[in-house]
């Protein structure tokens, strides 16, 4: 019997094209990967990567004479062992690049040429088309610069590859995922380019945004958009070379510092046939809009007609479209691995929400599951259906990259499209935002994000043999580096919204896992006699609650002491006592019976300043048998209640975390806060839900 590829391929060309369509249709609604079958995967056994490419000069003599004359990448690296990914151009790719310059040869490029060009096409990561989703690698290249993925129907389709794909939407994969001894080489069919320009003029090139990018020239919030690498920044060869093995809790990770400081931006963009939908055909009729929107939320600033200034209405709608952190689509919310394996969406959808460029402003991305796909900004509901507290607001879906259908990422950011206008007016503030904001602490700086510490490691490799028998590898790391406790770690004064002494302090973010406790999988690792303090997100004007979550339960933890706005919050709170010590009284749920009876309890328990952890998400087994282990029922992992505050929506605010116990090994795992609205903690309408 004929496989169905088999058969279509057997018929008329049309008729074959519109059958591999609709059976492929459903695989680029979800993901790139069309997973072949393993019979067609390649492996050269015993070869390294450099080997691989020496082995086939007469495909790859020119990229290898590129490498070859360049300073930063060698062959020699590329036959070390490690973990690397490598887009090889073959000679015919390289005589394009090189006719593009007007040049005929190798020999006429420069070092630094070479150095680019080497450099775009190496990922020190194996990245293979199975990892590949419709969106941007999460390790960048070694040019530090991501590269985006995108993937089409081939029109030259076979049984085994029915979908294509390209590396910054130009470059074609041609023959992909050739398993080396180090690696995986995928050979494409032209150079990649790699952008030169920063955000805004990057943006500028795309003539399908021009009355956003006309208003962002006018307003000169252009300005602000252009720093690149903190020339201050200094680190030791060391601390970024070799690393250092922490012990946190009962685990060891094993530690780098940034090599170099980054500043990076983000953008969702209306395109002009957006705004038309909306009446907008010009700058003048979105400052009409902008207004309208403004003059309501801010009439103090109505009369501010200097468009340069961030309280005009113009220059408010187009800042509130930025972020001050580089995100990558797949990045702005978890990934697809850990929200099929952690999240349970039925009931709440995964969501992180980000300070935006306008002051005192944030902005909310969800992942929905159900019918509606993708991430959207300022979204309130579960799947399709209104949440909870009976609200919903379809929001603005960001466009994923293959839909986008170009590249949009520059030097210092990337550039989403959105499908609908956003702005922080009334319906986001006192609507979509109306609700508890658990925020990931890993969110709380944009060095966090664009360092890419979050929710991946760097490179480092081994264990550390001070720890014997505390290594902490784990082999459910979704993003499969050799050693998956590799952790990024941050100096005093590169970590923004943040501040501490390296003195007192070390910090660093633990990177993503399936099972592991924390939510979102990765958290901020506070060690020593640590004394910190961290800006809390912008809210809306109103009554808030703090929460901070707290794993408890480890002689480590020490005891800490919180202040908000430089007041004590209470008294110290001992982090080393389990959750069923009777000063705080964690019982099962099981254990409780009925659901009234679960009710009381947990009215009870947070009049005592403690909650459990939400039902929604908990860690995979890794055991591989897929089971899931809520956080609310894990007695050490807890929610503790600090203080309410009133926001006037035009204030920042402090958090300060300290270590009382006197040790020099103290550790505080931050995984997220709560910022949760009167009307929610005060059970308004409805009790506050255990998602």
């Amino acid at each position: 019997m004929k496989s169905t590829y088999s058969y279509i391929l057997s018929l008329p060309r049309l008729t074959k094209l519109a059958l591999i369509l609709a059976s492929v249709m459903p695989l680029l609604l979800t993901s790139c990967n069309d997973t072949p079958d393993e019979r067609y995967y390649y492996t050269a056994k015993g070869d390294m990567a450099n080997n691989y490419l020496l082995n086939r000069s007469e495909t790859f003599s020119e990229f290898i004479d590129i490498i070859r004359k360049s300073t930063v990448v060698n062959l020699d690296l590329l036959g070390t062992y490690g973990s690397y990914t490598v887009f090889a151009p073959t000679n015919e790719a390289v005589d394009l690049f090189l006719a593009s310059r007007g040049l005929t040869s190798v020999d006429q490029l420069s070092p630094a040429d070479c150095d680019t060009i080497a450099a775009t096409h190496i990922i020190e990561q194996s990245y293979f088309t199975t990892d590949f989703s419709d969106a941007t690698l999460p390790t960048m290249n070694m040019l530090d610069r991501y590269l985006t993925i995108t993937c089409h129907i081939d029109s030259m389709a076979n049984e085994a590859q029915p979908i294509a794909y390209y590396v910054n939407s130009e470059s074609r994969i041609i023959q992909r995922d050739d398993s080396v001894e180090n690696g995986v080489v995928h050979t494409v069919d032209r150079v990649i380019n790699a952008s030169t320009e920063m955000l805004p003029d990057f943006m500028l090139n795309d003539s399908s945004i021009s009355i956003f990018t006309n208003a962002m020239m006018l307003t000169h919030i252009d300005d602000s958009l252009r720093d690149y690498i903190d020339e201050s920044y200094t680190c030791s060869v060391d601390s970024f070379e070799e690393g250092r093995c922490m012990l946190t809790g009962s685990t060891v990770d094993n530690v780098f510092y940034m090599e170099r400081r980054y500043f990076g931006y983000t953008a969702f963009v209306e395109t002009d046939e957006v705004f038309a939908k909306h009446g907008i055909y010009s700058v003048d009729d979105l400052r009409r809009y902008a207004h309208e929107v403004y003059d309501d939320m801010y009439p103090e600033d109505a009369d501010i007609t200097d468009e340069t200034d961030r309280r005009n209405a113009l220059n408010r709608f187009i800042s509130y479209h930025f972020l001050p952190e580089r995100i990558i689509y797949n990045m702005l919310t978890v990934d697809n691995k850990l929200l099929t394996s952690n999240f349970d969406r039925r009931h709440i959808d995964a969501a992180d929400w980000y300070e935006t460029m306008m002051p005192h402003s944030i902005l909310k991305v969800s992942y929905p599951s159900g019918i509606q796909t993708g991430r959207f900004i300022n979204r309130r509901g579960v799947q399709n259906r209104p949440d909870s507290r009976g609200v919903f607001v379809r929001g603005s879906r960001v466009v994923a990259p293959t839909e986008a259908g170009l590249n949009q990422i520059a030097v210092n950011g990337v550039y989403h499209y959105i499908d609908d206008i956003i702005d922080y007016g009334r319906n986001t503030q006192e609507v979509v935002l109306n609700e508890r904001l658990r925020i990931d602490a890993t969110t709380l700086s944009p060095d966090f994000m664009t360092s890419g510490a979050r929710g991946h490691g760097v490179r480092g490799q081994g264990g550390c043999p001070e720890y014997p028998g505390q290594y902490g590898a784990r082999s459910t790391s979704y993003d499969n580096v050799q050693n998956p406790n590799t952790c990024i770690a941050f100096k005093a004064g590169s970590v923004k919204n943040w501040k501490f002494n390296d003195v007192q302090t070390h910090l660093h973010i633990r990177n993503r896992y399936l099972d592991f406790w924390s939510y979102q999988g990765d958290e901020i690792q506070i060690t020593g006699m640590y004394d910190v303090q961290f800006k809390i997100p912008p809210v809306p004007e109103g009554d808030y609650e703090l929460r901070i979550q707290v794993c408890i339960g480890f002689d480590t933890r020490g005891i800490i002491q919180v202040y908000f706005d430089g007041a004590a919050c209470g008294i110290p709170v001992d982090l080393r006592r389990h959750g069923d010590d009777p000063s705080i009284g964690w019982r099962s749920d099981t254990e409780l019976g009925d659901e009234e009876a679960i009710a009381a309890y947990d009215k009870a328990l947070h009049n005592r300043g403690w909650m459990k952890g939400p039902l929604s998400y908990g860690a995979t087994s890794a055991d591989g048998s897929g089971n899931r282990t809520p956080q609310r029922t894990i007695r050490d992992d807890m929610r503790r209640i600090y203080t309410t505050f009133h926001s006037d929506g035009k204030t920042d605010h402090w958090v300060r975390v300290q270590q009382k116990l006197e040790t020099s090994n103290g550790s505080f795992a931050f995984d997220y806060m709560e910022l949760c609205p009167r009307s929610v903690y005060n059970n308004e309408l409805y009790p506050e839900d255990k998602w």
